[in-house]
């Protein structure tokens, strides 16, 4: 073998490798690379209760319960085609309330319940983070400002 070719197939074997490096990168970063679940993908996923996730949707009506202590809130998130309760001890941002777009970060617990660690709301009447709205777009409930008639 030459000593062309030797450097030619230490080339390649270079390439190879670093392109198998690179893809396993990427499938060990697939489920970070989402910025969140919507409930119904929530609900298709099998979520170890120790993995750490964003959910966002919209804050379901007349689901928000106070617990006695003044700082426990439950709520379910919904992307109007599933919901996930979920319950969060802290405050509260001044923007949320029933029906506006929101973002939890935190663990999905053992019985079911969405264990926040932390509440994103949107900013103002017209707003939506734009990945709650796509998603919302996706499941085919979305009415938009305008759509709506407002």
């Amino acid at each position: 073998m030459t000593r062309k070719k030797r450097r030619l197939y230490v080339v390649l074997l270079g390439m190879v490798t670093l392109g198998a490096a690179a893809a396993l990168v990427l499938l060990a970063f697939e489920d970070n690379l989402v910025f969140f679940y919507s409930p119904t993908d929530l609900a298709a996923r099998e979520i170890a209760p120790e993995m750490r996730v964003r959910l966002g949707g919209l804050v379901e009506e007349e689901s928000t319960e106070r617990a006695p202590d003044g700082l426990t809130i439950a709520f379910r998130v919904t992307d109007l085609v599933a919901a996930v309760p979920v319950r969060f001890t802290g405050v509260l941002p001044d923007l949320f309330r029933e029906g506006q777009g929101v973002v939890v970060e935190g663990r999905m617990g053992p019985d079911g319940v969405f264990v926040a660690d932390s509440v994103l709301a949107k900013h103002d009447e017209n707003y939506m983070p734009p990945e709650v709205a796509e998603a919302l777009k996706k499941s085919g409930q979305w009415q938009g400002a305008q759509e709506a008639g407002q």
